[in-house]
């Protein structure tokens, strides 16, 4: 069993955490999950914490005026905005405000801050401050998608938004090409079928995914099936927020391939813009061999043209 870091034995002597166990800061930081579509998903604690935080930095101030209505309270605190536009200038006037002892309460458009969403500065700026972290657990799309889209739920990573240019996107992609756990990505639904085209080129077209659309709200769906089936339903249009789920590469053991068959995979991924160290470890993840072996194949086949001043 996983015992979190607060647990651990020796834990109040970490210096992140030494500040605010001696009193030298009082503030608190609350990282608060919002709905991801149905309001009534709020988490219990998140009305009261708006009611009664100093300040509550929101992504957008006319979403949290929504739920705030919605759940019917109203802050009594300072409302400003955090998002990405300002994260960089905001961060240092709040973590002023932590420092002086204010509860600042952090929401985003929906789900938990700092996943894909404005919050990681802040809680690293608060954390090298001594300022104590807290969170109210929500909703997360990311752990809804992977409930429902009956893939192996074991081990996943998450990959959040992929490149919006397609070279390095497939870079990307070819980066994760071997990797067996489950993949969970944020999509923009205009993109979803050149997302799940490339997908189906580089992991293959029956590697099975979920695409899950709308989660919570009125017109949920996901979509189960094959990469190359999937990319072609999303051809016809995709509407709403949507997630993605990739499973994981199988496990089928080192491949049989030559070390002349390894030169022409690592040049192939050089022609197509990769640099030569990139498209040796991708080589190696996709085949299942040390990278000191495909680095080997490739200077050989190199020594090899210049002797034969190819």
């Amino acid at each position: 069993m996983h015992v979190p870091c607060m647990a651990l034995p020796g834990a109040d002597t970490f210096p992140f955490r030494q500040g605010w166990e001696d009193g030298d800061v009082t503030g608190t930081l609350v990282l608060a999950g919002t709905p991801i579509g149905d309001v009534q998903d709020a988490p219990p604690r998140l009305a009261a914490e708006l009611a009664g935080a100093d300040v509550v930095a929101a992504e957008d101030t006319r979403r949290l005026r929504r739920l705030t209505q919605a759940l019917g309270v109203a802050p009594a605190g300072r409302v400003v905005s955090y998002f990405e536009g300002n994260e960089s200038a905001r961060t240092p006037e709040l973590v002023e405000e932590l420092a002086g002892g204010a509860r600042v309460l952090l929401v985003t458009d929906a789900g938990m801050p700092s996943v894909s969403d404005p919050g990681y500065r802040l809680v690293a700026a608060a954390v090298e401050r001594g300022v104590r972290v807290t969170a109210v657990p929500g909703p997360s799309a990311v752990l809804t998608a992977l409930a429902l889209s009956g893939l192996p739920v074991d081990r996943f990573c998450f990959e959040g938004f992929l490149p919006r240019k397609a070279g390095e996107r497939l870079t990307r992609l070819r980066e994760v090409a071997g990797e067996r756990r489950t993949l969970v990505y944020f999509e923009a639904p205009h993109r979803l079928d050149d997302t799940l085209a490339a997908m189906a080129e580089v992991f293959g077209t029956d590697r099975r995914a979920a695409v899950c659309r709308e989660l919570t709200k009125t017109y949920e769906e996901v979509r189960r099936g094959g990469l190359g089936e999937l990319a072609a339903w999303a051809g016809e249009g995709v509407r709403g927020e949507i997630t993605v789920v990739v499973e994981g590469a199988p496990d089928k053991g080192p491949e049989e391939v030559g070390a002349e068959e390894l030169v022409r995979r690592v040049r192939v991924r050089e022609e197509a813009g990769e640099r030569r160290k990139e498209a040796i470890a991708a080589v190696a993840a996709e085949v299942g061999v040390p990278k000191r072996e495909v680095f080997d194949a490739v200077v050989a086949a190199k020594n090899a043209e210049k002797n034969t001043g190819i």
